[in-house]
């Protein structure tokens, strides 16, 4: 009997990026500075506690103003008092406030982490997945935080020439973020389409391939050299 010859699997070649990753490993100093990202952690616990420090101060202001208006409505009802009822607005616009505050914070620590540590769903639902997603979501609450602080003033109507002066400076900050804004996300809106893959691979390469060091691949390269023949 014929002995049967069993055909030996030929293996893919390996692409070209998997090359060039195995001629160059990544340096000692590569990895230290790498590794260095952790630092961040510091940042990250701290600006989390300040969050929750916030939260918890957000809630005792809102368990008092919550027993002050039911011992006004059951000391003798609005009507009799309408200038509680203003100090009341005013007080819960100041929770609001605190809380905002502290969703700015909490935003921040999330992204942070997500950015220099390991990516988490939470951030990319929150649309934080690069820096200038974080830049932009922490410029929409300081707007809303701008905005119910000129509520608070408005409710109060101490001194309308103050409160007009007030709304105008607060109308010029907001425009200056608004600009600050637009330009980030349109700077972030022509890297994506100049090079939609790099930050990509950069990020699976650091977070699941533990590798820090970034090789120009040939796709690099090519986009380098035409966006320099097109200028």
């Amino acid at each position: 009997m014929k002995s049967q010859q069993v055909p030996q699997r030929i293996s893919p070649l390996p692409e070209a990026d998997d090359v060039v990753l195995n001629d160059h490993p990544p340096t000692p100093f590569s990895r230290i500075i790498g590794r260095s990202r952790y630092i961040v952690l510091l940042a990250v616990i701290s600006v989390l506690l300040v969050a929750v420090a916030l939260f918890l101060i957000g809630v005792v202001q809102a368990g008092t103003g919550i027993w002050s208006a039911i011992r006004t409505v059951i000391g003798g009802g609005l009507a009799a008092e309408k200038v509680d009822a203003t100090v009341l607005t005013i007080s819960f616009l100041e929770i609001v406030g605190t809380m905002l505050k502290a969703v700015v914070f909490y935003i921040i620590g999330v992204g942070l982490y997500s950015l220099f540590i390991a990516p988490l769903n939470l951030s990319v639902s929150l649309g934080v997945e690069t820096l200038n997603d974080l830049e932009d979501k922490i410029i929409s609450v300081v707007i809303v935080i701008l905005a119910v602080t000129f509520l608070e003033h408005f409710v109060r109507w101490d001194a309308p020439l103050a409160t007009l002066q007030y709304g105008g400076a607060l109308a010029l900050v907001v425009s200056a973020l608004v600009f600050f804004q637009r330009h980030s996300h349109q700077a972030k809106t022509a890297q994506q389409e100049k090079a939609p893959d790099i930050t990509a691979r950069a990020k699976q390469q650091l977070f699941e391939e533990d590798n820090e060091q970034h090789v120009i691949s040939e796709n690099e390269l090519e986009g380098k050299t035409q966006s320099s023949g097109d200028g």
